[in-house]
């Protein structure tokens, strides 16, 4: 097929039932780019010969030298089939790891996905991901499974056993569909269950059963699974530019055969064998020995093609094969050295892979106008907020969103998924475009006269020089003015002037249009994450339009489209108006959208729901430019920076460092290349990776460092050399040998009685995953104290209660007795994995579960200075006493708090205290400056709390804080390390080089299976964040590149050994000392973080100060 026009992609635009939008997604190194160049190359946009060489949709350099796609890129192809022509959105995304936010942008855009597997590797990780985010979007999968060339060449199988082995990697595929399936129909249906016990039936005995199969019998899952006979599945070698489906094979055999083409459909792939003598097509060939259709009719024939042309290079077959396919070959590639160019040259006549895979896709992906209601309502639920508790309007949008109507009423509805950084050379309207024939001529008249005219000058010149004094000499001048003023128009017709050549860098919205058409010069309203259409209906005049004068809305903001772009790869090119169900790229948005954010022309359009991102942001690097001077450059590229990449995050540390955090070493060396190339273009300096630690405290361990049983002798040491440390503690701190720490102010005025106790680890990974819970009660809690209400849904609600019911379930025991009542906060940050109880006698406050009392309940009010206890225990969580990290699994208990202030003075100085949360947690203050300032001097003129210590609020955030460390440190003290679930695919030879590099980096093996019908292992294992440095590339060194790990971020790890353990014993010394052969690595971690922190670290600088002698001067 020739090369498309522009004319003809815009006319395709507007038939929204032959547009078809799909995104290519894989496990990294299956093939994406190859297959997508092969689509590409159908198009006439690269040469066919390139494709798979070129990755033409991989335009960054450092994509291109990795060999491994790091973004998202999006290409409109046509393909006509049938005498129908579709307009193809392809966007092919990455598949390493490190970038599977790409992924999500790509999806959330996408109705339907080719799935890309390795014929050798079958499904891995990567693959099951991708899966699983194409399942929550709710798009339509279908699959490629290719590579098979290399179950020919290198695994070198039969017919009959690569059979057996693509039936396996379809089950593999089928049993991850299966599952997320499953656990789907079970979720609905303990939902519809929930309450009633219309789902238990009593057997004989009485006792109560659950029949959990109901649910799944009675759902439909026949369009779920991938089989070739439905039509859903092609097998493929995109590097050799072949592939097909059944469909051809059944037509093709159909017509030689006389067999019914739908019977074919039904037999090729199966359990059926051809009964030559009878003409029939019979069951049980692998009960009867017999060879299967599929191998028969397909699979030997690809096989001995590949004998023919690769192995044995005979050409009197491979000229018979061509005859019998009616197949032209070039002769040049009959004559080339290489067998695969042949090879090509005839698999991509015989079976072009574009006409299989597209055609599919038309088949069987479904149009824009095809989206379900199910994945409308769940594209509209912001948060946990339900679709029928939006405002009316906002549900009468469904109905647009269901036509996917490009009609004049139609309401725009665009979503943008992410932003891209453009080069504003590669900007259509900065492209020199070809010249016109008048241009030409135009241009070439003007040569010829500053050609003329110079030749004038320079006679004149010459005739100057020689003496002649004539009147030649006044021309000179006059040519030199027809010359500049020639040279002028010459740089007005030129494309750009050198003043707009600035090397500025342009974003891009990656976007969809869901509804209605958006046009240039358009004006609509920009909506963010958190944007509330109730708010807004509430607060805008009915009837009003993006041109009217409208109030300020929260999260709302407005904006003009200043450009339309078609993606096309490497190109944009630039259009008018874009029509429903297509994606296109929109200019002039960088001001108004950090990342991505939905566009509308309708007020009552909810924001669509967050991207579901499955890497989290882990790796930290400080960065500095080299030259200081340069630093406001810096934070415009960080910037910048932040706005492009969608996983990436740029803060400002306390320090006030500016620190980078990604995803992982690839991801963060391609940042720092964008910072330094792209963005800030100036040198810069990167720390070595930010490792973050948690804190914890356990129970008391029974044995030692070297595995030995804490005897009494060992415990009465302990215990001497707790009070040793006791005696080190100032005066106004006591600890009893319980662990509770008695604090007192230092205007004597109050003391705090606070003890810690470690969380169970169920309880802290359900506080871990239920941060926007805690944090939405809060936010309740809060507006409850300024006499504020907030509405919250009732999903919500039922959230918090489950979450109430699973902590009280976790929380059993003696000691934790009510303690789930009683919990005064979470932190840090408010909504952090520890917790603060309120253990104090005869004081009851408000519980922090207020959302879900129906009834007003008579609760006492609060004491004065409650929220100073509260803010202290929020610092004291925050950093940490062993390296200044946060704390994690730890629960404070406040035992006593006994105060000798009067009750004027107290509620005086509670007013000035008012103001503290705004200082502590901006996150919810509400609180104005000017009023606290006020209130803080009506308390200085009283004079009555603010001694020589200052506010006495002041005074019990500090002491609390220092009870709460003093607490932390009479317990047994660890540091937890954030962990990687590391799967390293490997063959057999290399097994042991694999289990040295991870021994070495303190990795942990957990499981190791062999993949069926390869020599391929895969090991599961676990690997410190801190020793991931590196990793990668020694694997690949260590095993000549036959191994590759991909690491994502799984857990917190309490990591075993004591950090302040010292060795007593002759054999703990040798073991743990200082010349041992073992460190104690929690020890080596803290003083790491110690020292890059600034803070004190206990260890000796030099040994052995004399100085050294050689033996010729100690004679």
């Amino acid at each position: 097929m020739g090369h498309t026009s522009l004319e003809k992609i815009i006319a395709l635009q507007k038939k929204t039932a032959h547009i078809r939008n799909l995104c290519i997604l894989a496990h990294v190194d299956h093939g994406k780019t190859t297959l997508a160049d092969c689509l590409v190359a159908s198009n006439g946009i690269i040469s066919s010969r390139l494709a798979g060489k070129l990755r033409y949709l991989d335009s960054r350099e450092d994509e291109q030298i990795r060999g491994i796609t790091m973004k998202s890129s999006a290409i409109s192809l046509h393909f006509a089939t049938g005498g129908v022509e579709f307009l193809i959105n392809l966007i092919d995304s990455p598949g390493h790891v490190d970038f599977s936010s790409e992924v999500s942008t790509a999806v959330r855009l996408c109705d339907g996905a080719i799935v890309v597997v390795d014929a050798v590797e079958g499904v891995c990780p990567q693959t099951q991901v991708v899966l699983r985010q194409a399942w929550l979007e709710n798009i339509r999968p279908v699959l490629v499974i290719n590579k098979i060339d290399r179950l020919i060449a290198e695994l070198k199988l039969t017919s009959q056993e690569a059979y057996v082995h693509l039936q396996k990697i379809l089950e593999q595929v089928n049993a991850v569909t299966g599952t997320l399936f499953t656990s789907k129909v079970l979720e609905e249906r303990a939902e519809k269950d929930a309450g009633s016990q219309s789902s238990f039936t009593e057997n004989e005995s009485g006792d109560h059963v659950y029949d959990w199969s109901a649910g799944l019998e009675e759902t439909d899952d026949s369009d779920l699974y991938f089989s070739p006979d439905r039509g859903n599945v092609v097998f493929a070698s995109a590097i050799d530019g072949w592939g097909f489906s059944i469909h051809q094979f059944a037509e093709m055999y159909s017509q030689k055969m006389g067999i019914r083409s739908s019977v074919l459909l039904k037999t090729l792939w199966g359990d059926f064998y051809l009964n030559a003598k009878a003409k029939k097509i019979m069951k049980g060939a692998q009960s009867k020995g017999k060879k299967p259709l599929f191998v028969q009719f397909i699979l030997d024939n690809i096989w001995s093609m590949y004998d023919a042309v690769v192995t044995r290079r005979d050409k009197e077959k491979v000229e018979k094969m061509m005859t019998s396919l009616g197949l032209k070959v070039m002769s040049r590639d009959l004559r080339h050295s290489d067998p695969k160019v042949l090879l090509s040259a005839i698999c991509s006549q015989w079976l072009p892979l574009s006409q299989a895979v597209l055609s599919m896709v038309c088949e069987k992906l479904p149009s824009p106008a095809e989206i379900s209601a199910e994945r409308v309502e769940k594209l509209m639920s912001v948060g946990a907020r339900r679709f029928d508790s939006l405002p009316d309007k906002t549900q009468e949008l469904k109905k647009a969103f269901l036509d996917c109507s490009a009609d004049e009423t139609a309401p725009v509805i665009v979503f943008v998924s992410k932003m891209f950084a453009v080069d504003s050379k590669a900007l259509p309207q900065n492209k020199q475009r070809p010249l016109t024939h008048e241009e030409i001529s135009q241009r070439r008249e003007l040569a010829r006269q500053r050609h003329a005219e110079k030749q004038a000058a320079n006679q004149s010149a010459e005739s100057l020089a020689s003496g002649d004094a004539g009147g030649d000499s006044i021309p000179a001048p006059a040519a030199a003015g027809v010359t500049d003023a020639l040279c002028a128009q010459t740089e007005a017709l030129s494309v750009k002037t050198t003043v707009e050549e600035e090397n500025k860098e342009h974003f891009v919205a990656f976007a969809r249009v869901y509804s209605g058409v958006v046009r240039k010069g358009q004006k609509v309203f920009v909506l963010g994450p958190k944007y509330d259409p109730s708010l807004a209906l509430r607060a805008l005049p009915e009837g009003c339009s993006v041109s009217d004068v409208l109030p300020s809305i929260p999260h709302m903001s407005y904006c003009t489209v200043d450009s339309l772009y078609l993606l096309m790869g490497r190109e944009l090119e630039e259009l008018d108006e874009v029509p429903s169900g297509n994606v296109l790229g929109i200019g002039g948005l960088e001001d108004v959208i950090l990342k991505s954010a939905t566009i509308s022309t309708s007020p009552a359009c909810p924001p669509f729901t967050p991207l579901n991102f499955e890497a989290t942001p882990i790796v930290r690097v400080a960065v500095e430019p080299k030259h200081p001077s340069e630093m406001p450059k810096l934070v415009r590229g960080m910037k910048l920076l932040n706005q492009a990449d969608p996983c990436a995050e740029v803060l400002i540390q306390e320090t006030g460092e500016h620190v980078l955090v990604t995803a992982g070493e690839v991801h963060l060396q391609r940042c720092l290349d964008d910072l330094r190339e792209r963005f800030a273009k100036i040198e810069i300096s990167s720390s070595k990776p930010i490792i973050p630690f948690r804190e914890t405290v356990v129970r008391p361990p029974r044995v030692d460092m070297v595995n030995e049983d804490l005897g009494k002798q060992q415990k009465v040491a302990v215990i001497h050399q707790v009070k040793e440390e006791q005696s080190k503690n100032p005066e106004c701190v006591q600890v009893d040998s319980s662990g509770l720490v008695s604090l007192t102010t230092p205007n004597k005025m109050a003391t705090v009685g606070v003890r810690a106790i470690p969380l169970p680890e169920q309880v802290t990974c359900l506080l871990e995953d239920n941060v926007e819970l805690i944090r939405t009660m809060e936010q309740f809690n809060l507006s409850v104290r300024e006499g504020k209400t907030l509405d919250i849904s009732q999903k919500i609600l039922d959230n918090i209660q489950d979450f109430k019911v699973k902590l009280e379930s976790h929380l059993q025991g003696h000691k934790w007795r009510n303690a789930v009542d009683h919990i005064w906060a979470f932190g840090p940050r408010r909504c952090g994995p520890n917790i603060l109880l309120n253990s104090i006698e005869g004081y009851r406050r408000p519980s922090v579960w207020q959302c879900l009392e129906t009834e007003k309940t008579e609760s006492s009010a609060l004491r004065d200075f409650d929220n100073s206890i509260a803010s202290g225990f929020q610092l004291a969580t925050l950093a940490g006493p062993m390296c200044e990290e946060p704390l994690m699994g730890v629960c404070f208990s406040v035992e006593s708090w006994d105060m000798k202030i009067s009750t004027p003075v107290a509620q005086q100085d509670s007013v000035d205290e008012g103001s503290q949360p705004a200082e502590l947690n901006n996150e919810h203050s509400e609180v104005s400056p000017v009023s606290s300032s006020r209130s803080r001097s009506k308390a200085e003129a009283a004079g009555s709390s603010v001694d020589c210590y200052g506010p006495f609020s002041g005074q019990l955030i500090a002491a609390v804080k220092e009870a709460c460390r003093y607490a932390f440190q009479a317990k047994p003290q660890r540091l937890m390390a954030a962990m990687y679930t590391c799967e390293i695919m490997a063959t057999a030879e290399v097994l042991g080089r694999v289990y040295a590099v991870l021994s070495k980096r303190e990795g942990r093996v957990l499981q190791e299976e062999m993949k069926e019908g390869t020599d391929m292992f895969i090991i599961k294992a676990v690997l410190p964040v801190a020793e991931s440095f590196g990793f990668a590339d020694e694997i690949r060194k260590r095993t000549s590149g036959l191994a590759s790990p991909q690491l994502i971020f799984s857990h917190w790890e309490v990591i075993g050994s004591d950090p302040f353990w010292v060795p007593t014993t002759e054999e703990e010394y040798l073991h743990f000392g200082e010349k041992a052969d073992s460190t104690n690595q929690a020890l080596k971690y803290m003083n790491a973080v110690r020292k890059r922190k600034g803070l004190y670290v206990e260890e000796k600088i030099v040994e052995h100060a004399e100085k050294q002698r050689t033996l010729g001067k100690n004679k």
